[in-house]
Formats: C-alpha cells, structure tokens, sequence
C-alpha cells in the first residue's frame, strides 16, 4: 500500500482517563461477578490478538491468537522491531515515525499491511491486512510502551459478507423461515413465514408450535424438534397438516429441520425450512386417483369377460370393484334378455322385471339398504318407476341414490349396464360411511367398468342364444327317443358340450333298411357351431337317403364324401367333370370334413357290414369274452376325397353287444385318446347287464364331463331273427313256380298265425315270382321274415330293375306293380351280388291297422 490509513487521537494524561474509567466501571458493577466468555461469543468468529512493544520500541509480549494471525512464534517475534519485520520497505520510515509518537503517549487505529519477514519459519512472504489498536502504557520503571489489539481485516470482511448473504436468503426465500432456540420458541421469522400466518415478523417471535398447530399435530412436530435438537439428525420432507387465517380448508407443509451450531460446535437451535405443497398434495392426489383408476381398468380388462357365462361375467365385476372402488355393490339383469326376448316390455321406461345376478360386500352382514329387505341373489323384482334405479334405466344415465338417515351406506352409484346402445341391467355401487363419497371422477369410472361388463355380458347372452338354437338344431336332427330295430336292442346317448364350448357336429342314426336289415351310423363333424350342426344336418340327411336306395356300405360313404366336399363349395355339390376334377383353391375355413362309421345290420344272418371313414373303431363284445376294437380300415375323413373305402364282415354272435361312439367319450384335455380308448374298452365289463344300465356305466366310468366336445354313444345287443320265424325256398324257373310259391306261402303264414293275410300275401308273390319268371334271370328265390312286420322277397339273376309305370285302361299288362303298391305298407327292389332283390311289406294283424281289400285295390286299378 502507498499509505497507511489512520487515525490518531491524543491524551493529556492518558494514565489518569484510565484510572478514572476503571473507578467509574467498578462503581457501575457493585458487587458483580466477572465472568468468561461461554463458547460461541463472538471472539470464536473474530480474530483478535495481542501483543506488546517495549520502551525500545521491540515487541516484549506475543500472545497466542499473535502467533495464529502472523503465523510466527512468540520465540522469534519477541525481540524484534515490528517495523521492520512486518512492514513494507516503502512504508518503514513513516511506521518508524508512527512508533515515536506511540511511544510518546499517543493512541493510534489504524489500518496495517503487514508482510511475513524471512526466516521465520512462519508463511514466508505472506502478505495480510491487520487493523490495529494501540494504546500508549508505561512500564513499572515509569517508561514508554504500548499494547497493541490487533484484528484480521480478512475475517471481518468474511463474516461482513456471510452475514450479507444470510440476511438475503433469509429474507427474500420464498420458503418459510424460522430459527427456533433450544427452548422451542421462535427466534427470527422471515417475510414468507409471516405472510402466512399474518401479521409482521416480530409478532411470531417467542411463539411455539401450539400457537400454529392443532393440538395433535403439535405434539408430533414439537416430539421431532425436541428429537432433532439432541441428537443433530435432520429431518426432510415432514408433512405437518394445519389451517393458516387466509384460507378455510386445511392446509398442507412440507418442512425439513436441521441443527444449527455455534462456531464452536455448541447447539443453539433448530433452523425450520417449510413450503406450502397443499395444490402439490392435491395434483398428487388426483394423479394417484388417475392411476388407481387406469390400474382398476385394466384389472378390468383382464378379469371381465372371461368366460361366455352371464353370471360368472356379472361376479368377475363385482371382484373387480369391491373392495378396490366399493363397499357393496350388486347387479341386476333384464329378466326378458336372460330368457331371449329380444325386447321384454317395460324396457323403455325401466319397470321391466330385473333378475338379481351377483352381489359382493365389503362389509360383513350388511345389507344393501337399511329399510327394505335385500333383494336375493336370483330373485326376480323391479324398481318403481319414480326411483333414481328406474330412472338410470330408463335414460341409460348414471344416478346418485340418496343415502338414509341413520344406514350405513352414505353414498351410491346407479349405473345402468348399456351395450350396443341397448340397456341390459344395471349394477349398483356403494360407500359406506367412513370411506370417501363417490366424485364425477369414481361417476366417470363406475359408468366404463359398467360399460365392459355391459359388452362382455351382451356377448355372453348372445352367445348363449346361438349356443341354444344350435343345440335345438343339432337336437332335432338326431333320432326321437330311443329308437328301434329288428334283431336289435338299442341303447343310445347324446351329451352336449357345456356353455362355454360351442355346439359340435357329432351324431348317430339307426335306419331300418329292407328285410329286417339295420343301419348304425356315428359321425362327427370336425369344428363347432351353427355351421358344424347344420353341416351334420345335410350330412345325416344324406346319409338317410342313401340308405334308402339301399347301397353298400362302402358305396354309401363314397358318395357322403362327394357331398362333404361340395359343401364348401359356392356352387353346393358339383358333377364329376373335369372342372370339378381340378384342385379347388378353397379357403379351408370353408372345406367341411367329417367322420362317420357306417355298419348294415342282418337280423337274419346276424352279419354285419361296416365300412369306416376316419372314424375310431368299433368295439365288440361278445358273451363270456374280453372286449375287443374292430379291426376296420379307417379310411380317409369325409370331404377329403380320391380314396376308396373298404368294407369289413363280421358275423355276430346271439347276445353279442356292438358300441359306435365319437371322440369326445375317450378323448379329452385331460386324457389322451389311447387312454380313453383303453379305459372304454375296460368299462364294457358285462355285456348282459340291459343296455340302460350299461351306457350309464360307460358315461360314470369314463371322464365324460369335461364339457370340451360333444359326446355320442350309441349300442346294440344282437338278437337274431330266430330260424322258425324265416321261411326261405328256391323256384326253378318255369310257370309251375307261382302257383308253388303261393302254396309256401299260405303254409308258412298259417303255420304263423297270420290267416288274415294269407290272401294278400298270395297275391302279391305271384305278381313278384311272375315278374322274375318274366324279366329275371337263373333261378328264383322266395324268403318270408316275420318279426314286427311281415316281410316279402323275391330274389332273382336279373340285374335289370323293375319299374313302376302307369297302365292306359287299353292295356292289359302293367298293373302288377301297382297292385303292390295298393295293397302293401311299403315296397321296393335292390342290387344284390347275384343280381336283385323285389321286396314288399305288410303290418301284422293287431285289431288296429286295417288291412287293404285285395278286390277293391283291383277294382281301384280301372
């Protein structure tokens, strides 16, 4: 520095003022007790020393805080001019200067800069900035000397500027402020603090924490300051609940406390940092209510909907909101909808009957209003027409049901159940007292979790409504009752899959053919649905009429494979052309493919015929032996195509029991087909027991309710036409043979019993042996079958068929068909391995069933 600043003032007798000053300072103090310094004053911050210059102007005394700020022991400063070692060269002379007036008696403050000197073992070079006080003394001998006060002008300006910035943060934060002594009681607030609860700073000061806090909450923050103030662990982020004079509602404060020191490490307080977060707490709120809502939306989606099953879809809701959004909540279906109507009167105005499906609470044994009786789940009842219920129901809005006084509910929600545009009940959400009223918020999302159900549920009654007119299709396709057969005793059963699956396309059909002849069928249609039931429609249907025409077997399915395939076609069935040769780019959604095993029965000769397409084998059981499958060529499924079907005969023996099924009896999930076939075949342990008892054994005994595909079981016991109940005999072929066949056959009914139609009888089997005598080939063979009816047949070589055709009145020729036709119940021919068959049949005489007049069936010819 170029100068030193200072500033000096002088003494006319400096020793006198000071001994006067002490006189007075004792006077003042009385019997007063000197006291030190606690730890902490403001000595620790500021750095103050002392040390003392002798009569040669030499430093004489250094104290200890002298060696701090100088960096220099008090063995190499004692001694020493301070002129010399702390002063500038450039400022030496005007120091000495100083000196001699200091030493003359002189007082003197100033400003120093002041240099290490060298070879001080102190910070060599060093330079600083004292402000230094001395004050002239006198030594005991009576000569000059002076004590010097000395304080660092670099720690001052350090504190200056710390308090500086301490004022301004305290002041201008926009958080609210406090410092809180050891005693609890406020020492200094800010601007913010103050604006909050009122009033200036000054009149918060010496206030507690009950000045501002419900007694509770109080007691909470005043146990953590208590608890921060002695163990010196801070606290972030405490929420302290309050009310403030500038607002009615509840306020919200998120404060942090911390420990505030001395500088010598002594606890003098608590510092208080709070902000207000009540809009924060607030926006929380709502957002923690936004993502409690999407979270129970997409629980929603996941667990609604489930299953195709209305009151499984109603439950799922309910586990859906109660607890997580209700207490209690219930719904109620359209009584109409649930039974098919489409639109049940009393829908538009909301009085139609609703049926209670589901109901959950929360709360035990608590009803769902307080002065009516609950309604029971799968009771039927409606709401009043002037009702909030009745209302939502009407204009398919949400309703607010007013609580009552003294229930535990305190609010609800009437939410109608609308999809598609269409109300289909109405579900009821409630809260009791204690839990938070419902909001436009819990409005919004108890009408889209209503609105879900809603849809799930309409799908499962429309679902329910196709699965049903499916199963009535699919039940009027197959045989009425249990049906019958001759030389068979039938035993049948048909199980449906459940609710959740879709109708399937199995069936089975007993056909009386020709001759006491029966065909047993058992078919499956691959897929599910309408579709599948109307595919096994067709199917059965032309299976019947093949039949009819009397094919074999195996001719009989070569044909049910061409139907099966011109199902999937646009035009039905197509001609073998070359066009309808060629590969079809089908889509396969569109091929139908299907099983079947087809068997022809003869009661006579207890043969059986069968031939297989796909389908799992038959099972025979015979008297006193094990059960055994069938070994019948499989075959290719219908509908694929260009593969002949092999026929397989069996001859069954008296008693024997024949079993037809579709997979669904032995194949499941659960059970693969080789262990169902296994556990099947093990179920038909007696084959004497009656049919009833033994198909209620199979279904018992075999996994037969999974409910995962349609089930067809279909039995017959053999019993054979016994040999005194055929009469059988062959005719050469001459003229003498119709008069011979007439003959056998009076004997043979006689011998039956069967006088009345002996006549008849002997009319037609000489229109028939003349037929074969006149257009057949080889010889003639004539056979008679009783059983429940009388049966007729004449077999010949001729392939030729015969042909019914209408005689002019000129004609003499050509009415003997038609005679047959008048007189018997049913007539017919067939193809044979030898040629054809000419049959006709007539009703046994029962008192009932009047037989045809054979005079007035030929009077009826002209």
């Amino acid at each position: 520095m170029s100068e030193i600043p200072a500033k000096a003032t002088e003494s006319e007798d400096p020793s006198d003022g000071a001994r006067a000053e002490a006189a007075e300072v004792t006077a003042a103090l009385g019997d007063a007790m000197w006291q030190s310094s606690p730890p902490g004053s403001i000595y620790d911050y500021i750095k103050v020393a002392s040390f003392s210059i002798g009569p040669g102007g030499l430093v004489d005394q250094w104290s200890l805080r002298a060696e701090q700020i100088f960096g220099i022991p008090a063995e190499r400063a004692v001694g020493k001019d301070p002129i010399e070692a702390f002063i500038d060269p450039d400022l030496r002379e005007r120091g000495q200067r100083k000196m001699a007036e200091i030493l003359d008696g002189r007082e003197w403050t100033g400003v120093v800069p002041f240099r290490m000197p060298d070879g001080t073992g102190g910070r060599r070079g060093e330079e600083g900035l004292a402000e230094v006080y001395v004050m002239p003394t006198r030594t005991a001998e009576g000569e000059s000397a002076a004590v010097c006060i000395v304080v660092d002008v670099r720690t001052l300006r350090s504190i200056e500027t710390d308090l500086a910035a301490s004022q301004s943060i305290f002041g201008q934060s926009p958080f609210g402020f406090l410092l809180i002594d050891p005693s609890l009681r406020i020492r200094r607030v800010n601007e913010q603090f103050a604006s909050t609860f009122g009033g200036t700073p000054d009149d918060h000061l010496g206030k507690g924490v009950h000045d501002y806090l419900p007694r509770g909450e109080a007691e909470r923050v005043a146990a953590t300051l208590r608890r921060v103030l002695k163990t010196g662990d801070s606290v972030t982020d405490m929420h302290v609940t309050g009310f403030s004079p500038e607002s009615d509602g509840r306020r919200h404060w998120s404060i942090n406390l911390y420990r505030v020191h001395s500088g010598s490490g002594r606890p003098i307080g608590i510092a208080w940092l709070g902000i207000d977060i009540t809009d924060r707490r607030a926006a929380a709120r709502e957002a923690a209510a936004a993502r409690r809502n999407l979270a129970l939306l997409n629980e929603a989606g996941a667990r609604i909907g489930t299953s195709l099953d209305l009151e499984t879809t109603a439950r799922e809701l309910l586990d859906v909101v109660v607890p997580g959004f209700c207490d209690l909540a219930t719904v109620d279906l359209y009584q109409g909808l649930l039974s098919g109507d489409e639109t049940p009167p009393g829908l538009a105005d909301g009085s139609a009957e609703l049926r209670r499906v589901a109901f959950a609470s929360a709360v035990a044994d608590a009803p769902f209003i307080s002065d009516e009786p609950p309604v029971a789940v799968g009771a039927v009842h409606h709401y009043p027409f002037n009702s909030p219920c009745a209302d939502a129901l009407r204009t398919a809005r949400p309703q607010r049901v007013p609580a009552e006084e003294g229930g535990l509910v305190q609010s609800t929600l009437a939410v109608p159940m609308v999809a598609h545009d269409t109300v289909v009940g109405l579900a009821q959400f409630s809260r009791t007292k204690g839990s938070e009223p419902f909001g436009d918020r819990d409005r919004d999302l108890a009408v889209e979790l209503a609105a879900r159900a809603a849809v799930c549920i309409d799908n499962a009654r429309l679902y329910r409504r196709e699965h049903e007119r499916a199963l009535i299709l699919q039940r009027s396709l197959l045989p009425p009752g249990d049906p019958e057969a001759s030389g068979l005793d039938i035993a049948c059963r048909y199980l449906p899959g459940n609710a959740a699956t879709e109708v399937g396309g199995d069936w089975f059909d007993v056909i009386e053919l020709p001759g006491h002849r029966t065909a047993l069928v058992v078919g499956d249609v691959m897929g599910r649905g309408l579709r599948a039931a109307v595919a096994m429609g067709e199917l059965r249907t032309a299976v019947r009429t093949l039949a009819l025409l009397d094919l074999e077997p195996a001719e009989v399915l070569s044909a049910l494979d061409e139907i099966a395939r011109g199902l999937g076609a646009p035009g039905g069935i197509q001609q073998p052309t070359r066009t309808a040769r060629q590969p079809r780019a089908a889509d396969l959604s569109e091929v139908y493919l299907a099983t079947c095993v087809y068997a022809v029965y003869d009661s006579v000769t207890r043969k059986c015929t069968f031939a297989n397409a796909g389908h799992l084998p038959p099972v025979l059981v015979e008297p006193g032996e094990a059960a055994l499958m069938l070994d019948v060529p499989p075959g290719m499924p219908l509908g694929v195509g260009g593969e002949p079907f092999e026929e397989v005969e069996v001859e069954l023996p008296e008693g024997a029991l024949l079993a037809l099924y579709t997979d669904g009896l032995v194949e499941s999930r659960d059970h693969p087909l080789d262990e169902g076939l296994q556990a099947f075949v093990g179920a038909l342990t007696d084959p004497t027991q009656p049919l009833e008892d033994v198909c209620d054994h199979v279904l018992n005994t075999l996994d037969t309710h999974h409910g995962e595909d349609d089930i067809a079981l279909l039995m017959a016991r053999v019993q054979g036409l016994p040999a005194e109940s055929v009469g059988d005999w062959t005719l050469p072929r001459e003229p003498r043979s119709v008069g011979r066949a007439r003959e056998y056959a009076r004997a043979q009914l006689l011998s039956w019993d069967l006088e009345p139609l002996v006549d008849t009888t002997e009319l037609l089997v000489s229109e028939l042996v003349t037929n074969a005598l006149r257009y057949g080939e080889g010889d003639i063979r004539l056979r008679l079958l009783l059983d429940r009816t009388l049966v007729c047949e004449v077999w010949d070589a001729g392939l030729v068929q015969p042909r019914r055709r209408r005689a002019r009145d000129t004609d003499e020729g050509g009415r003997g068909l038609q005679l047959v036709g008048l007189l018997s119940a049913a007539w017919g021919s067939r193809r044979t391995h030898e040629g054809k068959t000419v049959w006709f049949e007539l009703p046994l005489p029962d008192g009932e069933n009047g037989l045809t007049d054979p005079a007035e069936a030929l009077l009826s010819l002209f």
